[in-house]
């Protein structure tokens, strides 16, 4: 039977993409810097290293520290993160929009820097669970935007590269659809400016949830 739809398997970003957590992200990135008398990045700088694998975020937004201080680092930041992360939830629209695409069969997937704790977590905080086929995190495989996360989604459903997407707010994102010779779908709401992305082609860049949620029933 001939497939109307495009893409077999659509993967998403978490935070910044379906997760409204790009702010508080940030800001505990900051508040660990500042606990271990580390240079504070600004905004900008903190937001970029979202999507990234937890060590390689850290050792970009803190390039000044003794590499035997990461571990530091990084509890610092998950202290600061797992207190508030109940202050934060999804954009609105995204469950409407996984379940419509769920309901057309797609294979959806989660493809984050995220660990595999931090994104349990998440997924039962926001009742999504039920509702993607896989998840990949990056304390499991190589983080964005190695393509390894989402060639093992891909290999997990069958999925050929050209009916894959991957849909992220980041150059990270768009970079390991790339390297995975996938399709990609930027988003505009989330932690990397919309400019950043033309280099890598996304098919679209979306300016909100409900735009993406239109492109996607329409083209995906």
């Amino acid at each position: 039977m001939t497939r109307s739809r495009r893409f077999d398997l659509i993967a998403f970003d978490w935070d910044g993409t379906l997760f409204d957590s790009t702010a508080l992200i940030a800001r505990c990135i900051q508040a660990a810097c500042r606990d271990v008398g580390v240079a504070v990045p600004s905004d900008a700088d903190a937001a970029y290293v979202i999507g990234l694998g937890l060590t390689d975020a850290l050792r970009h937004a803190a390039p000044g520290l003794d590499a035997s201080r990461y571990p530091e680092l990084g509890a610092r930041y998950r202290h600061h993160y797992f207190a508030r992360q109940h202050e934060v939830s999804l954009f609105p629209g995204t469950l409407e929009m996984l379940t419509e695409l769920k309901a057309r069969n797609h294979w959806l997937a989660v493809a984050t820097g995220k660990s595999r704790r931090g994104l349990d977590e998440a997924l039962a905080h926001s009742q999504l669970a039920g509702l993607f086929n896989g998840t990949r995190t990056a304390d499991q495989t190589a983080s964005k935007p190695n393509p390894q996360m989402l060639l093992e989604l891909m290999r997990e459903f069958g999925a050929e590269p050209g009916r894959t997407l991957m849909v992220g707010d980041t150059t990270h994102d768009l970079q390991l659809a790339r390297n995975a010779g996938a399709a990609s779908v930027g988003v505009a709401y989330g932690a990397h400016d919309a400019e950043a992305f033309d280099e890598f082609g996304p098919l679209f860049v979306a300016p909100d949830t409900r735009a993406l949620h239109a492109w996607l029933l329409a083209h995906g």
